[in-house]
């Protein structure tokens, strides 16, 4: 009996649970992101609010604020930049995720002329960073 029982331990040691490597999430940013502390104003469907865009890039944001929105959702975004004359104009943005009272948007229309200031502020951004 006792040398079946070593046989069926033995058998049970085969069985145990494998670690299996856990990977890791697939960045899907094009562009890198510049953290930011700019005032935003948003508009679309859900109505109008303000808040506060917490990184930046050519491509998107993230912003903070108490308006409900929803993945899928489409606005008009207005970001204000200390420096600039008149705020960064984004004729559509689209909500990409949503945790919390944070949002990840993608830029999805904007002026040839608002791209450039973009551009402009996120070299602004990137020089920044490096010093």
């Amino acid at each position: 009996m006792a040398l079946l029982r070593k046989k069926r331990d033995l058998g049970k040691e085969h069985s145990r649970p494998r670690m299996i490597k856990e990977e890791l999430p697939v960045e899907k940013r094009q562009q890198p992101r510049f953290t930011s502390q700019f005032r935003s104003i948003i508009s679309g469907g859900q109505g109008e609010g303000q808040g506060r865009t917490l990184d930046l890039s050519t491509g998107g944001c993230m912003i903070e604020t108490d308006l409900p929105v929803g993945v899928g959702a489409s606005f008009e975004c207005r970001i204000y930049v200390p420096g600039l004359d008149w705020p960064l104009r984004i004729d559509e943005a689209q909500v990409r995720w949503v945790k919390g009272n944070t949002f990840g948007v993608q830029f999805t229309k904007i002026q040839p002329d608002e791209e450039t200031k973009l551009k402009q502020v996120i070299a602004g951004l990137d020089e920044e960073f490096k010093a």
